[in-house]
């Protein structure tokens, strides 16, 4: 075995994970979501960025909120998940940047004095912390249900309302219930991926 990771690690954090469909009633507590984001904030962006926001909706009028943008076929699971977390871009990262790059604090005005430019740094680096939140909710022991089935622009004006702020995903979080996985769906081959030159 070539991996750092046991199998047992490899299968709670990729081949065994899979998105849930259904939870228990069993809660997922702030220390546990804190625990999940004080691992997963290490993963690495570009220019150490950090746009990533977390809202954890657990009010029922939050719910609520959220549900009524949510598609069809995810209402009823959010609707039931212990914890759903709103993950979106902060489109003004760059206000944060020199705190987080103390060695090259220029690099907010020299990268990023543009909307356009931050916007698709925010996207792409935010979809990176999304993945590692992902990964971090299964090192909890607990399923993630990830979806962008939902309309984005009626959840940034309801959530966010700024203008400053884009959805990424809605992540249903909890302990799986009964019948929570789809069928594992084929995966491509190494071959099919993978090219050298």
């Amino acid at each position: 075995m070539t991996l750092a990771l046991d199998a047992a690690a490899q299968d709670l954090l990729f081949r065994e994970a899979r998105t849930a469909n259904t939870f228990s009633d069993e809660p997922v507590s702030d220390e546990q979501v804190q625990a999940i984001y004080d691992l997963v904030k290490f993963g690495p962006t570009a220019f150490n960025q950090q746009p990533l926001r977390i809202v954890l909706v657990r009010s029922e009028e939050g719910r609520a909120r959220l549900v009524q943008h949510m598609a069809d076929g995810n209402k009823a699971k959010t609707s039931g998940a212990p914890l759903v977390a709103i993950l979106a871009a902060d489109n003004e990262f760059h206000e944060e940047l020199p705190s987080q790059l103390p060695h090259f604090p220029q690099a907010k005005d020299m990268f990023f004095s543009e909307r356009p430019v931050r916007e698709a740094s925010a996207t792409l680096n935010g979809a990176l912390q999304a993945a590692y939140f992902i990964i971090g909710v299964r090192a909890a022991g607990l399923a993630a249900g990830p979806m962008t089935g939902y309309d984005a622009a009626g959840i940034n004006k309801e959530f966010f309302g700024d203008g400053e702020h884009s959805v990424l995903a809605v992540v249903n979080i909890g302990k799986p219930g009964e019948d929570a996985w789809f069928p594992r769906s084929p995966r491509l081959a190494y071959d099919q991926v993978v090219t050298t030159v």
